[in-house]
Parts: structure tokens; C-alpha cells; sequence
């Protein structure tokens, strides 16, 4: 079922239950908003009309339950407000009933738009709420409350970028609103933009140096700009404080965790990952970030509280998902690998149900690449960009070998590793827009438009903005981000000395290692199905034949599995391609010390092995519909 039939199948039992409460049939209204609360247990207004059976029914302590339940949903319902400040005044609790008038009355001073509006939002209405409040400030245009209500609409949207400008406005009227400045950092830190949000943070701190929120979105910025140090202590610190909840613990030891674990502090690491779950036994993030560290394994204890955990009808369905891949890993740790590629497939299953992949757009956007950038389109624009050799890029398919190449360049004195830069995607979608389902450039024909001058500054603000990624002063840089594969034309466009890697993995090792992790957020949402994750194999090795057939030996391709089996002549040719001098340091890769933020982060700190190549093989019963589905992808990769 899509978004927009969901809402309408949503609103229909809502409406049906308020139609029943009106011919006085409440206890059949209250059956419909039963059933409502099982399929949507956040929707604020279920509550309110459950609130309003009760009074028919008169049943009063049963009408505040739900009641109360419906404002800390939703703080801004009058009619849930109005009717608690009755409630509690027939039931003597005088307290309780002028708190409740206050809340009203301050409702009652705002704008009816902006209050329909934040009711919209928390219901997750969104785009309801955008038009009411759009006509609210086509009369009223700068009105910073109204701006600042429509970036929080357009940020839960997705609309970061959109977010960002409404509140700069908003900033430009009221730049002692911290409040605003506080919603600016959010929409910073949803773009990346972690430079920016970090100096909006310290803003906000410099004012109130003890604001909890304000220290937390600080530290969500260092560890953007991988600065792990400063939100280690910063963690600790807000740990230290008195009289903090359950849940903001599990939270705190669970952000430290992450950030010690990328430094290569294991121990300390482990350590806060099971404090965390101390505080919060079903956070099914931490026993997946245990399992993700590879080379954690889990005791029977562990493995009866996850299943435990996921039992509990009152689990979350995002805590489920996590718990079903860090069950398949400890099963599979465990050598029962039936079990283990249950757990794996249940969790893809739950967690493709929300995915907006669409391996249609993947396929179109290749096409379009190979039409747009053909030999006459570079030959046309020989010389164009920013000549500095300084980056690197490694690209390819997530899971394929780019952190284990990304370490042994990192090894070398003349480079540092950086991290997963965002900077190339975000330039190429604003010049082409970007696809709302599959974040793939729009109109790729856009780029057939940028001039010599666009290209070079295009190179430089590359050069400018990832400049606070380098901290070692060494003149080559690593970004390894894999979907650069799709932008190796526009690399070579605006870096046309920048060095190009691609990483490529045999497709049935690649697809297992895929299709078994779970990744943050929206990231590479194909590798929860095995047709998606085969199309999408497909597509890149169509996409790297265009830049092979277009420009010829700009890629350097390394076989994850020739690197396997011979590290000292992949390495050699790795550097040669670098123009880099051979360095032996860069066999002993897994003794150098630097921050790993990939779930390959402890793997790449042992010495390399064939695990990877054939984990696979354990799972080939119910990998053959993965075979069948790659078909000549299984032969060409290597072509």
C-alpha cells in the first residue's frame, strides 16, 4: 500500500468511528479505534476520539487516559485540552484543570493555521500541513514562527535543503532565536553540511553552554567532520550528569560506543555498546552494532535475551529489524546457517516493506548516462576542471573491498584516509535535481550545460569543502564513497588528474554480503532483495563499461579477490596507478591506526583473509534464486 492510500485508509476508520460515537453507538466506535491503534499507534486524533467515546460512555478516568495520551502526542489539540480542563475539574483535580486551561489558552493565541498545521505534522500529515501553512505565510511572509513550523514540515519530508533556506530567512529576522537556529542545525546535519552545523552549534552553546540538545547536536557534527575525540568526551561528560532517563543513557552509550569503535577503541567500545543495553534491554540497534563489528560473538545469554527482545509484541519495528540481522550473525557465527539466513530474511523482509527502490530509475539513469557522456562529450571539454592530483577515488558497490583498499592507501606517508564524502553527490543533484525515491541525479542533460568556468570552480569547491576532512598535511586524499561510481564522468569533469579506483567483488559474494547487512537510514535500500540487489549489480557493471568505453583506462579496476590472493602485486599496482611509490606498510595495513567508519571498520584492522570470498558459499541453498537473477553478471563482472 503507497503513502497516500494509507492516510485514506487511516482517515476511513477514523471517520467511522467518529460516524458510529454520533448515532450513540460509542463501544462499537471504540472496537473501530481499537483496531485503528494497531496499525497506527502514534496517530494523535485516534486518541481524541477515543477520548470522546469515554465521555459518551461516562467514564471519565478511561476519557483523561486517552486524553493525556493524545496530547503528549500532540501538545497542540484544543479540543483534547478543553475537554481534559472539564474532565479534571468534575473529578476535583483543580491542579491539573489550570494547567490544562493554560495550554488552551495559549493555543487559542496562536494562528488557527499554525495550530491545525503542528497537529498535521505530529499525525505525519505532511503534505496537508505544508498547504496550510503555505497560505499562511502567502499573507504573512515573514512570520518566523510560521517559517520555522514550515522547515520542520519540509525537514520531515526530506526537503533538508528547502528546510535550510526557510530558516536562514527566518534567522534573518530574528537572528537571537535559538530556538530557530536549533531546528538550522538539524537541517545542516540532514545535508552533511557538518562544518556548517558545527558552527551554528557553537553558537547555540555559547549562549547556553549547558543545553543538552544543543551539546548533542555538537557532537553529532564532530563526528561528521570525524573529529571523534572532542564527542567521545562530550558523551561522557552529559553521562556524568544527575537524574538522567533510561533512554538517554542507552542513547549517550550508545553514540560514544560508535565513536570509539570507529578510532579502534574496541574494548571501551564493547563496553559501552553493553551499557547501552544495561539501560535499554530491547535497543535493537546496539546487539546490531555488536554484530557489526564482525568480529563480536555473541554468548547464549546474548542470544536468548535478542530472541526474547524481538518475542515481545511491544517491540518497535525498527528495534525488530535490527534484532533479526544481529540474531542471523550470531547464528551464523554459531554455524547454523539455516537459522541465520531466516533471521537475514526476515529482517530485509520487514525492512523492504518501506524501501523506495526503484530499480526502473537505476536502469533509466544508466541509459541517460551513456547518452549524455559520450567520447565527444570529453573530447569537446579536454582541459576543463581543477588540475589538482591531490584525490583519490575509490568507488564501486558497498560491500565490495573498498574499506580494505582504502586502508592499505591509508597506510602510505603521502595519504590520508578520510571518510564517505557527500560532496560530489550533492553537486551533481544540484545541477540535475535528484530523484525523491532513489536520490539518483533528475536530468542528467543538465550537465551538458556547465561551462569551463562551472567545471573549475565545480573542482575547486570540491578541493575547498572536503579541505576540513585533512588533517594530516599530506598531499593525496581518499574519498571513498561507493555510489560515486555513478559520477566518474562529472569526477573527470571538474578533477581531471584525480585518481579513480573501482573495487569490484564476484556478484554472489558481493549480493551475500549485501543482502545480510542492514544499512542506516535510507542507504542502499536495493540490497534488501535479491532481484533489486541484481539489477542493481547489473546496472553498475553497465555503468562502469561506459566509462571504460568513454574514457579509457581513467578507472583503475582491482578484483576484490586477486587482492585476496596476491596483496603484495595488488598493491604494487594500486600505488602504480596512484603514481605513489611502493611503501611496505602498506601490506601491513591492519596495524595502521586511523578512524574506520564502515561496518568493515574491525575486519581491515586483522590480517586479510579469504573469508570473504567464500562466507557465501555457506548459504548457497537459498542463494540460488540470487544466481538466477544476476544471470550473465555472474560471468561478465570481469570483463
Amino acid at each position: 500500500m503507497n503513502a497516500s492510500a494509507d492516510v485514506q485508509d487511516r482517515d476511513a476508520l477514523l471517520r467511522a468511528a467518529m460516524s458510529l460515537r454520533s448515532q450513540r453507538r460509542a463501544a462499537e466506535a471504540l472496537k473501530v479505534l481499537d483496531q485503528l491503534e494497531t496499525r497506527y499507534p502514534s496517530f494523535s486524533r485516534l486518541f481524541q476520539e477515543r477520548g470522546h467515546c469515554h465521555v459518551e460512555l461516562r467514564n471519565a478516568p478511561a476519557a483523561i487516559a486517552a486524553l493525556e495520551h493524545a496530547v503528549r502526542l500532540s501538545p497542540t489539540l484544543p479540543a483534547s485540552w478543553d475537554m481534559l480542563e472539564q474532565l479534571y475539574r468534575l473529578t476535583g483535580d483543580t491542579a491539573r484543570a489550570a494547567a490544562a486551561a493554560q495550554h488552551l489558552a495559549v493555543l487559542r493565541h496562536l494562528p488557527p493555521e499554525v495550530v491545525v498545521a503542528n497537529c498535521l505534522l505530529v499525525d505525519g500529515d505532511l503534505d496537508p500541513a505544508a498547504e496550510v501553512m503555505g497560505e499562511f505565510l502567502r499573507k504573512d511572509p515573514g512570520n518566523v514562527g510560521g517559517l520555522r513550523l514550515l522547515a520542520r514540515i519540509r525537514l520531515e519530508a526530506g526537503a533538508a535543503e528547502a528546510a535550510e533556506g526557510m530558516l536562514r530567512k527566518a534567522l534573518q529576522r530574528a537572528p537571537w532565536d535559538d530556538a530557530v537556529r536549533y531546528d538550522l542545525v538539524m537541517a545542516l546535519l540532514k545535508q552533511e553540511k557538518f562544518a556548517l552545523a558545527r558552527g551554528e552549534a557553537d553558537r547555540l552553546i555559547a549562549h547556553d553552554p549547558s543545553h543538552r540538545d544543543y551539546l548533542k547536536q555538537y557532537g553529532l557534527a564532530c563526528i561528521g567532520l570525524g573529529d571523534y575525540e572532542p564527542a567521545i568526551d562530550l558523551y561522557a561528560r552529559l553521562l556524568a550528569a544527575p537524574d538522567i532517563s533510561g533512554t538517554e543513557v542507552a542513547d549517550l552509550r550508545f553514540w560514544r560506543a560508535n565513536a570509539l569503535k570507529t578510532v579502534g577503541r574496541l574494548p571501551e567500545a564493547i563496553a559501552d555498546y553493553r551499557a547501552s543495553l544495561a539501560a535499554r534491554p530491547d535497543y535493537g540497534v546496539a546487539w546490531f552494532s555488536l554484530a557489526n563489528l564482525k568480529t563480536y560473538r555473541f554468548s547464549e545469554d546474548d542470544i536468548a535475551r535478542m530472541r526474547a527482545a524481538q518475542g515481545r509484541p511491544d517491540t518497535q519495528e525498527m528495534d525488530r529489524i535490527y534484532l533479526s540481522f544481529a540474531l542471523g550473525k550470531a547464528f551464523e557465527d554459531l554455524g547454523d546457517y539455516e537459522t541465520s539466513w531466516r533471521f537475514y530474511e526476515t529482517g530485509a523482509a520487514v525492512r523492504r516493506r518501506t524501501s523506495t527502490d526503484r530499480p526502473e530509475i537505476a536502469e533509466a539513469c544508466a541509459a541517460r548516462l551513456r547518452s549524455v557522456f559520450t567520447g565527444a562529450y570529453f573530447a569537446e571539454r579536454a582541459g576543463w576542471g581543477a588540475d589538482d592530483p591531490a584525490p583519490i577515488f575509490i568507488l564501486g558497490l558497498p560491500r565490495s573491498g573498498s574499506t580494505l583498499i582504502e586502508q592499505i592507501l591509508a597506510s602510505h606517508s603521502q595519504v590520508e584516509g578520510t571518510q564517505e564524502l557527500t560532496e560530489i553527490d550533492r553537486m551533481v543533484c544540484e545541477c540535475t535535481g535528484r530523484d525523491p525515491d532513489c536520490y539518483l541525479p533528475l536530468d542528467i542533460d543538465a550537465l551538458s550545460g556547465l561551462s569551463a568556468a562551472d567545471a573549475k570552480a565545480l573542482g575547486r569547491r570540491f578541493l575547498d569543502e572536503t579541505r576540513v576532512y585533512r588533517r594530516l598535511g599530506r598531499p593525496y586524499f581518499i574519498d571513498k564513497m561507493p555510489n560515486n561510481f555513478w559520477h566518474v564522468g562529472f569526477i573527470h569533469l571538474i578533477l581531471p588528474n584525480a585518481r579513480i579506483i573501482d573495487i569490484r567483488r564476484e556478484p554472489m559474494s558481493c549480493g551475500f554480503s549485501n543482502l545480510k547487512q542492514l544499512y542506516s537510514g535510507a542507504n542502499q535500500e536495493f540490497s534488501y532483495g535479491v532481484e533489486s540487489f541484481a539489477r542493481r549489480y547489473r546496472t553498475y557493471l553497465d555503468v562502469m563499461r561506459t566509462w571504460d568505453e568513454v574514457l579509457p583506462g581513467r578507472v583503475l579496476r582491482v578484483a576484490y579477490e586477486d587482492v585476496v590472493e596476491d596483496l603484495e602485486t595488488g598493491v604494487r599496482r594500486i600505488l602504480d596507478h596512484c603514481g605513489l611509490p611502493f611503501e611496505a606498510q602498506c601490506l601491513a595495513f591492519h596495524t595502521t591506526q586511523r578512524s574506520v567508519r564502515t561496518p568493515s571498520s574491525e575486519q581491515v584492522r586483522q590480517p586479510i583473509g579469504r573469508q570473504g570470498v567464500d562466507q557465501w558459499r555457506h548459504y548457497a541453498p537459498w542463494l540460488a534464486p540470487l544466481r538466477e537473477a544476476l544471470g550473465d553478471a555472474v560471468t561478465r563482472y570481469r570483463d
